[in-house]
């Protein structure tokens, strides 16, 4: 730990110099001490953190709360004898030549901190937050070298100013972006359109032609008809127990070695702890961006996911933090500044548009984010403080082949009532299991809705999340694969607050449903295309999953009426048409199917050492009833309500997060 002793400028320069491994060179301590604006003993401690990991020491200033923002730039122009103009921008805009903005991208100026202003007496004048920067006078040299420039004519704001006036400048580019950048690129990968002509086509034919068959042929049509769904619906949970028994836990996970080399032996080698590993030397860490979607939050939840990204585990002047607020949410906007979150962290308000969802609210982000990765946190989270370094190892050690690591979702409050106690262990077997036997068999993965660790490069060339899906994590984690991308998993986990209220629940699993029925839509418009692209055992990886899903969700009521009217009854045939062994099929499938669930969810308890939740694995046929309810809400608001976000209400547990007792 640093000392807090009083050092003069010359004793950090001679102590610092003794070992060779840093020069101070740079004079903007010196100004900031002598306007009494920085102590000796805080840039002692700032430029210690440079030597320990690196980074530009205003950064390291700023997001430690050492200086403020506008004194440390005010400082930085009068070290280099350039003008600072932060207070009187809407002057110096007035001057702007849009002409020079005609072919550069909002997030090309972020990259570059400088905004090219005008062309005058042959010098190219930009207002910057990164002056005399050798990587930006080259881009600007070469970019503008037609306009005949001799010389680069640099103007100081800050870094928070610059951002305001690229919202400002690029405000229809970066709605239109949020709005329509994945549509523009690739209409037939958008849940915009919500059914294709040949698909409205082929539904209404369908329709037609089994009226038709059931009028001509009633028996043979609805034998054949409910011994299909039979099969699928058994089909579609053996898929999921064979894929969840390939996700032992504690097995699959990024693949790395532990000395960083890669060979076949690495295939059993994943990242399990930032302890066990040799790791990527701190001062090689790249910007990390971190999103947080809010959206009517109440005041206790903003402050846990303040806290949670205080806590995490990675040099602060390298966090690019992006707070992103809906327009017309004024309260939960004033409720995170009364806060006072790091001077550091970003505010962004995104415009009003229609759909108000989270994946337009993320892709405003994504464009104006600094960092070479991109993590995800929803406002009720708190990841693993170690969870950054650990996807940031996985992505340095797996190639450029990776787009995605998912990091495991599960519960603090599981133990408050039935609905927590059951959603826990869904999450579990899902994440803990099903996806990581979905990554060990190389097969498409849908995204959970947070934690995703992306690559900022590749998330932008894909045009980022589509806003028109309300299930955004999972297209996008099977337009990754379709992109030629894979997604991996690491063994690290975000606590969540489990829904403990029914109609909440409810609320929230139709809007699930719905994004997995929107998906399968825009994934099967060319369903030849897709088996070219993907092969035909993650084209069917992908139904099961998908379209699987929900299918099962709305079959299950049929499954249980059957198997009631069997023990009322006491036949097994409802229809007379259905003979018994076609109902006997049915009903072994339903018992089947859930024996199956039940098993999973067991595996799920006795993985984390949730014993207390064994018992309640039986009851998952109880369960998946409120599933099915969820699945209807879907299928109607599908129809009538396709782009319609269903707000998740958080901070409705009495239980206080506890990382020892979230590990238990």
């Amino acid at each position: 730990m640093i000392e807090s002793k009083k050092y003069s400028v010359l004793e950090i320069n001679r102590e610092i110099n003794e070992d060779n491994s840093l020069i101070w060179e740079n004079r903007i301590g010196d100004i900031l001490i002598e306007k009494g604006l920085l102590s000796t003993g805080d840039l002692y401690r700032a430029l210690a953190i440079q030597k320990k990991e690196g980074g530009r020491l205003g950064w390291i200033l700023i997001s430690h709360g050492f200086v403020s923002r506008i004194n440390f730039f005010k400082a930085l122009s009068e070290k280099l004898n350039l003008p600072f103009v932060s207070g009187n921008i809407d002057n110096e805009i007035k001057s702007l030549d849009g002409k020079l903005l005609q072919d550069i991208e909002p997030e090309k100026i972020i990259d570059i901190q400088a905004i090219p202003l005008c062309v005058k007496d042959s010098k190219l004048v930009v207002l910057t937050s990164y002056p005399k920067n050798n990587k930006t006078a080259a881009y600007l040299k070469k970019k503008f070298a037609s306009f005949g420039i001799s010389e680069i004519e640099e103007r100081v704001i800050t870094d928070k100013d610059l951002t305001e006036l690229v919202k400002k400048i690029y405000k229809r580019t970066l709605q239109n972006k949020s709005m329509f950048a994945l549509f523009n690129r690739n209409p037939q990968q958008s849940a915009f359109i919500r059914m294709t002509k040949p698909q409205i086509a082929i539904l209404f034919t369908l329709l037609i032609a089994t009226a038709l068959l059931i009028y001509l042929y009633p028996s043979p049509t609805l034998i054949a008809i409910f011994a299909a769904i039979q099969v699928f619906y058994l089909l579609s949970i053996a898929f999921k127990f064979i894929v969840s028994m390939a996700g032992v836990r504690h097995k699959f996970f990024s693949k790395v070695k532990s000395s960083g080399a890669k060979d076949d032996a690495a295939e059993n080698t994943y990242v399990k702890s930032t302890d066990a590993i040799n790791p990527v030397q701190i001062k090689d860490h790249p910007v990390y961006t971190v999103l947080i979607p809010l959206f009517k939050e109440p005041p206790i939840v903003l402050d846990n996911i303040i806290s949670s990204i205080k806590k995490l585990d990675y040099p602060q002047n390298k966090l690019d933090v992006i707070f992103l607020f809906e327009e017309h949410d004024i309260k939960t906007l004033e409720d995170a500044k009364r806060l006072r979150p790091p001077g550091s962290w970003r505010f962004f308000v995104v415009p009003n548009g229609i759909p108000t969802t989270k994946p337009k609210a993320c892709n405003y982000g994504l464009y104006l984010a600094r960092g070479k990765y991109l993590v995800i946190y929803d406002a009720e989270d708190m990841p693993e403080p170690d969870q950054l370094k650990k996807a940031l190892i996985a992505f340095e050690q797996s190639g450029e082949d990776y787009g995605c690591f998912q990091a495991f979702l599960n519960y603090y409050n599981r133990d408050e009532n039935f609905l927590t106690k059951m959603f826990t262990l869904e999450y579990t077997y899902w994440f803990d299991y099903l996806l990581s036997g979905l990554f060990k068999l190389k097969l498409p993965i849908p995204l959970g809705g947070t934690s995703n660790h992306f690559r900022v490069d590749i998330l932008r060339k894909i045009s980022g999340w589509d806003p028109y899906n309300v299930t955004e994590d999972a297209d996008l984690g099977v337009r990754i694969s379709i992109e030629n991308k894979k997604v991996g998993v690491i063994n690290s986990t975000t606590y969540e607050e489990a829904n403990n209220n029914v109609v909440n629940w409810i609320r929230q699993r139709s809007r699930w449903i719905k994004g997995y029925m929107q998906t399968s839509l825009v994934y099967n418009r060319n369903p030849i295309k897709i088996i070219k692209t993907l092969g035909f055992l993650r084209w069917a990886s992908f139904q099961m999953m998908i379209t699987g899903t929900p299918f099962t969700f709305l079959i299950n009521p049929v499954m249980w009426i059957t198997f009631l009217f069997w023990i009322i009854a006491g036949q097994l045939s409802i229809f007379p048409a259905i003979p018994e062994i076609i109902s006997l099929m049915g009903t072994i499938s339903l018992i089947a199917g859930n024996s199956i669930m039940i098993l999973l969810n067991l595996a799920a308890a006795l993985s984390r050492k949730y014993y207390r939740l064994i018992p309640y694995a039986l009851l998952n046929p109880f369960y998946w009833i409120l599933h099915s309810v969820a699945a209807y809400k879907a299928l109607w608001q599908l129809m009538f309500k396709p782009f319609y976000w269903e707000k998740t209400n958080h901070g409705l547990s009495k239980f206080k997060f506890k990382a020892a007792e979230a590990k238990e």
